[in-house]
């Protein structure tokens, strides 16, 4: 979204203060400004008005980017990608991947420890 970033660092006004103006946090907005995270129309209004400016002047729309995630984290081995539709950063997916993997080990651990204990050693 150059038009929105480039008016906004012309104005002199920072994203916390744009943040302020849409009721959101400076990471969501920062999200909405490089076009990671959707700017709806009430959106684009009040940031047209803080900017004095048509909202033509600054929206940009951008297709919706299709993310591929290659890593199936499902046991039968789908082929089912349910990121297509959605517009998830890697790096929540890697983080999440990261969570499984850590509560797989876990289980692995309860599983040993309730055989042991079933056993009486």
């Amino acid at each position: 979204m150059e038009k929105l970033r480039s008016l906004r660092k012309q104005r002199g006004y920072t994203q916390e203060y744009m943040s302020k103006i849409l009721s959101t946090d400076v990471s969501n907005y920062c999200r909405k400004e490089s076009g990671d995270v959707k700017i709806f129309e009430d959106e684009w209004e009040k940031l047209a008005k803080a900017l004095d400016v048509s909202v033509e002047d600054i929206k940009e729309e951008r297709g919706a980017q299709i993310q591929h995630n290659e890593n199936s984290t499902l046991n039968d081995n789908s082929s089912i990608n349910y990121n297509q539709f959605c517009n998830i950063p890697n790096y929540l997916l890697e983080n999440q991947q990261e969570y499984i993997n850590l509560l797989k080990e876990q289980i692995e651990a309860l599983k040993e420890e309730n055989k042991r204990l079933k056993s009486g050693k």
